[in-house]
């Protein structure tokens, strides 16, 4: 298993969409929390591109991608780049020990 950190843009122009969906979006993730396959979430800070950054747990890249393929910001296609990086934490609650 591994952990992987996913970064979200969203587009600019679906605010309202945005915003419609955030409930059915946060709902989804807090499902993904509870199975213990997503460790952390949140949106980037006020100033920054509009986005997120979402860490899972997951096989390989290709299990954390589809793990959030059924994200409803994903499917109504609010995220306009979606990254997926392996990440190994050496220090905190997400490092092996």
């Amino acid at each position: 298993m591994g952990i992987f950190a996913i970064t979200y843009t969203y587009d600019t122009e679906r605010s309202e969409d945005i915003a419609r969906l955030r409930p059915t979006h946060r709902e989804f993730l807090t499902g993904l929390n509870a199975e213990g396959q997503l460790l952390a979430s949140g949106p980037w800070a006020e100033n920054a591109a509009p986005g997120a950054l979402l860490i899972v747990a997951a096989e390989d890249a290709t299990a954390a991608q589809l793990l959030l393929d059924d994200d409803p910001f994903y499917r109504a296609r609010l995220i306009t780049q979606r990254t997926v990086r392996a990440w190994q934490p050496v220090l905190g609650p997400f490092a092996e020990q």
